[in-house]
């Protein structure tokens, strides 16, 4: 019944007026400037639609790479988990070229993905940052159990505090999906906070509106991917 739903919900997507991925073959510079924060999200709720329904569009890969080899201009940046089955291009259905991955274990910020970010956003003219977590996330079940392993163990301390936030009073470890999941969507809240914190850059552009960002959560089983003002 939740598939038929997310069905449903998919069909209307993309029986509604939003726009998706018509440019001709990649994403010019004068397609990439017509985008706003708005339109941005509302493309990549788009492919994700069309992800659901396996109804991607049909793309000519190769010559998508000849015709960005020597410029690129994405319309997104998103940070995302590293995990092999969260790969944002099939989810969100965009072509080479149309957004930026940052990808690390546990979709975590430090001083250079958010370096990255500024780069994509200030330097490259990016309209929408996404913070991508996902269900089952392996990253966030270690810092739930408090695991240590060389230096992954200095990465999951800072999934600790989204671990903190969460309130549960019985099984705390990754034993317990419920919390794992409330935890990852915690941290997701927390990189989010971060970056509009720990750059200038970035929050001068939030500010006046020539950028947006927003939170998001993968379902690995579904496919579905849910924005946080949804």
């Amino acid at each position: 019944m939740r598939r038929i739903l997310l069905f449903a919900a998919a069909i209307a997507l993309l029986n509604s007026e939003i726009t998706l991925s018509q440019y001709s073959d990649i994403i010019t510079k004068e397609i990439q400037e017509s985008f706003t924060p708005v339109s941005a999200l509302d493309t990549l709720k788009a492919g994700n639609a069309r992800f659901i329904l396996n109804k991607m569009v049909s793309r000519n890969l190769i010559n998508e790479a000849v015709l960005t080899a020597g410029k690129q201009h994405p319309f997104a940046v998103v940070l995302g988990c590293m995990d092999s089955r969260a790969v944002e291009e099939y989810l969100f259905d965009a072509g080479i070229g149309s957004i930026f991955n940052i990808r690390v274990a546990g979709n975590i910020v430090n001083e250079d993905i958010i370096g990255s970010i500024e780069y994509a956003c200030r330097a490259v003219g990016a309209k929408l940052i996404v913070v991508l977590g996902h269900s089952n996330c392996g990253a966030v079940k270690g810092a739930c159990d408090d695991v240590k392993m060389g230096n992954l163990t200095i990465l999951l301390e800072k999934i600790k505090p989204a671990v903190n936030s969460v309130k549960e009073t019985g099984d705390r470890t990754s034993k317990n999906i419920e919390f794992v999941e409330e935890v990852s969507k915690a941290n997701v809240i927390q990189s989010v906070k971060e970056i509009r914190s720990k750059s200038t850059i970035l929050k001068e552009m939030l500010d006046k509106g020539e950028i947006g960002i927003t939170g998001a959560m993968y379902d690995l089983e579904t496919g579905k991917v849910t924005f946080y003002e949804d």
